[in-house]
C-alpha cells in the first residue's frame, strides 16, 4: 500500500508518517522501482502502536525507548513514570482550581477583584478594606493609595515567601486598630497634595507625621531598636522603598524619606 493508505488506516497524516521515519520511530520500507514506498501489514501495526503510545501521553523520545530492541526501557516502566507525572499535574491543577475558586468567591464580594489583579488572601483582605475606605470618601480615591497597592501587589507576586509573610504581619499590625485605615487615607491625601510642591514645602513634614501616625507605636519602637525585619519591614524592604520613591514627585519622596527617618529614630 502507498503512504496515504497507510496513514488512513492508522488515522494519522502522511506528514506524521514521514516525521516518524525521520525520527527513526518507523522503519523505512522498501521502495518500488518507481521510487514510491511500499508498505505492508507490519508497517501498519508498527504505526498504530506508535500512535497508541503517543495518545497515552508519551513523548516521542519515550516512544523511541519503548520501541528499541536493545537497551530499551520496558513499557511498564515508562507508563508508570507517565502515571506519576500525570498525578503531579493533577495535584497541581487541583491546587490551582482551589486558588481560582477563592479568587472567584472574592470577586463576588463588595469591591470585587482589585485592578492590580489576583493577589494573596492577606493582601486581598487589605485591598477590600481599602475599597471600603475609598467608597466612604467624599471625593475620588487618593492616587497614592493606588500606587501603594501596585507596590504591594508586586511584592506579593515576587515569589519571596519570607518577604510575603513579613509583609502580611506588618499589614496586620498597621491596620488592625480602629480608624487605622481612615488615618492611612488621610495621609494618602496629604501626599497627593504634594504632587506639584517644592521639597521645602512645610506640608512635607505634615505628611511625614501623618504617615508616622499610621504605624503603631510598638512597631515604631521596635524598628528604632533595630528589630525592624522582625516586626515590620519585610526582608529587602529598602529595595521596594526605593522602587516606590523613584516614581514619586520630589516633595512626595521627601515626605516619605522623612517619615522613614523618623520611624528609624523612633520619633513621633
Amino acid at each position: 500500500m502507498r503512504i496515504g493508505e497507510l496513514a488512513g488506516i492508522a488515522g494519522v497524516s502522511t506528514r506524521t508518517v514521514r516525521h516518524y521515519h525521520h525520527l527513526g520511530l518507523l522503519p523505512e520500507p522498501e521502495r518500488r522501482a518507481n521510487g514510491y514506498r511500499e508498505y505492508g501489514l507490519r508497517d501498519a501495526v508498527a504505526l498504530a502502536r506508535v500512535r497508541r503510545l503517543t495518545e497515552l501521553g508519551l513523548g516521542l523520545e519515550e516512544v523511541r525507548d519503548v520501541l528499541a530492541d536493545d537497551a530499551g526501557r520496558e513499557l511498564r516502566e515508562v507508563l508508570a513514570e507517565l502515571d506519576e507525572d500525570l498525578a503531579r499535574q493533577e495535584a497541581a491543577i487541583r491546587a490551582r482550581r482551589a486558588r481560582l475558586a477563592e479568587v472567584l468567591r472574592r470577586s463576588e464580594e463588595p469591591g470585587g477583584l482589585p485592578e492590580e489583579g489576583p493577589v494573596s488572601e492577606q493582601l486581598a483582605e487589605l485591598f477590600a478594606e481599602m475599597a471600603r475606605a475609598s467608597a466612604a470618601l467624599p471625593g475620588p480615591e487618593p492616587a497614592m493609595a493606588a500606587r501603594e497597592r501596585e507596590v504591594l501587589a508586586l511584592l506579593d507576586a515576587s515569589g519571596d515567601g519570607r518577604a510575603q509573610g513579613a509583609m502580611a504581619a506588618a499589614l496586620r499590625e498597621m491596620f488592625v486598630a480602629p480608624g487605622s485605615m481612615e488615618r492611612a487615607y488621610a495621609a494618602y491625601g496629604l501626599l497627593d497634595e504634594l504632587a506639584g510642591a517644592a521639597v521645602d514645602d512645610p506640608r512635607v513634614e505634615a505628611a511625614a507625621r501623618a504617615l508616622m501616625g499610621c504605624i503603631p507605636e510598638e512597631v515604631v519602637a521596635a524598628i528604632a531598636a533595630g528589630a525592624g525585619p522582625v516586626t515590620g519591614a519585610p526582608p529587602g524592604a529598602e529595595v521596594w522603598a526605593d522602587l516606590m520613591l523613584a516614581e514619586l514627585a520630589p516633595a512626595q519622596a521627601a515626605a516619605m524619606r522623612l517619615a522613614m527617618r523618623m520611624i528609624g529614630e523612633g520619633k513621633r
